[in-house]
C-alpha cells in the first residue's frame, strides 16, 4: 500500500476560492475524517484526490508518484470512489450493480472468480445480501447507500474516498457503517471520508482534517482537533466535549452563539 498525498491545492470557481493552498497526507491502514461546515472545501479535496476535478495548481501523488502520470485503469483499481449523491437513473438489480464495482479487473471472458468471491464480500460487509435479486430504485434511500458502498467495496481498492456515506442511514446502519470503514482500514487500505456529524468522527478517526472556507486549519488527532475552541471557531457553535467511561470523546453542541465558554464534561 502506498501513501496519497495532496500538495499545494488550489482552485477557483467563478471567482471564488474553494481550496487554498491545501496540502495534506494520507497513510494506508488509517481513516482520516474531514470536516467543516457547508462550503468548506471537504467534496472538492475528495474530488480532486480521486481525480474527477483538476485543481488550477498543485498536484495529487500516489505512491509518491503525480496521478496524472497513472494509468487510468490502474487508477481505478487503486482508489475507490463513492460520491455524495447516490441516484441510479436506470432499473438494474442489486447484485449487477455491485458487479460493477469490478469493472476494472474484468477481463475478455467477463466475471471471474475472484470476481464473485469480492462482490458476495462487499455484500455481507454493508447487509445487503438479501437485496441481490431487488431493483435498485425499489429500495429506501438508506438501503441504496448501502447498496452504492458494496459497489465501491466489490473493487478492493487501496484508497477508500467516501463523501458523506452514512447520509439517510438509521443509527443501527450509521454504526455498521462506521464498523465497516474501520474494518476496511485494519485490512490495509486507506480510507478517507467526508462526514458532518462531529461524534462518528471522534468514534472512528485515526486523523482528522478541519476545513473551513476552502484552507485547513488543523489537522491530527481526534483529541487534538475535537476541541471546544476549535469547533467554536470552526461552526461558530458552543460545545460540551466529553469522555465516556470506557473513554470515547463525544460532543454535545449548546448553542450556535453562546456568552459561556465551550466547556468540558465527563461521564461517569
Amino acid at each position: 500500500m502506498t501513501m496519497l498525498a495532496a500538495d499545494n491545492l488550489s482552485l477557483t470557481l467563478d471567482g471564488a476560492t474553494i481550496l487554498d493552498k491545501v496540502s495534506a497526507s494520507f497513510a494506508p491502514g488509517t481513516v482520516t475524517v474531514v470536516l467543516g461546515p457547508n462550503g468548506a472545501g471537504k467534496s472538492t479535496l475528495l474530488a480532486c484526490l480521486a481525480g474527477l476535478r483538476a485543481a488550477d495548481s498543485g498536484v495529487v501523488r500516489l505512491g509518491g508518484v503525480a496521478r496524472t502520470t497513472i494509468d487510468r485503469r490502474d487508477l481505478a483499481r487503486r482508489i475507490g470512489f463513492l460520491p455524495q449523491t447516490g441516484d441510479v437513473h436506470w432499473d438494474i438489480d442489486v447484485a449487477t450493480l455491485i458487479g460493477l464495482g469490478r469493472f476494472a479487473y474484468r477481463g475478455r471472458w467477463g466475471e471471474s472468480a475472484a470476481d464473485r468471491t469480492a462482490i458476495t464480500a462487499a455484500m455481507a460487509a454493508t447487509d445487503v445480501t438479501q437485496f441481490a435479486t431487488r431493483v435498485v430504485n425499489s429500495l429506501s434511500g438508506g438501503e441504496r447507500a448501502r447498496v452504492l458502498l458494496a459497489r465501491v467495496l466489490a473493487g478492493t481498492p487501496e484508497w477508500l474516498l467516501a463523501d458523506e456515506p452514512l447520509a439517510n442511514l438509521d443509527p443501527a446502519h450509521q454504526l455498521d457503517g462506521l464498523d465497516c470503514l474501520r474494518r476496511v482500514a485494519r485490512a490495509g487500505a486507506g480510507v478517507v471520508v467526508v462526514l458532518h456529524d462531529l461524534n462518528h468522527a471522534a468514534r472512528i478517526a485515526d486523523q482528522i482534517i478541519l476545513m473551513r472556507a476552502g484552507r485547513i486549519i488543523a489537522q491530527g488527532t481526534p483529541d487534538h482537533v475535537l476541541t471546544p475552541t476549535l469547533i467554536a471557531d470552526t461552526y461558530g457553535v458552543t460545545t460540551y466535549v466529553g469522555l465516556t467511561p470506557q473513554g470515547q470523546r463525544f460532543i454535545i453542541p449548546v448553542d450556535r452563539e453562546s456568552a459561556g465558554l465551550p466547556g468540558t464534561m465527563t461521564l461517569v
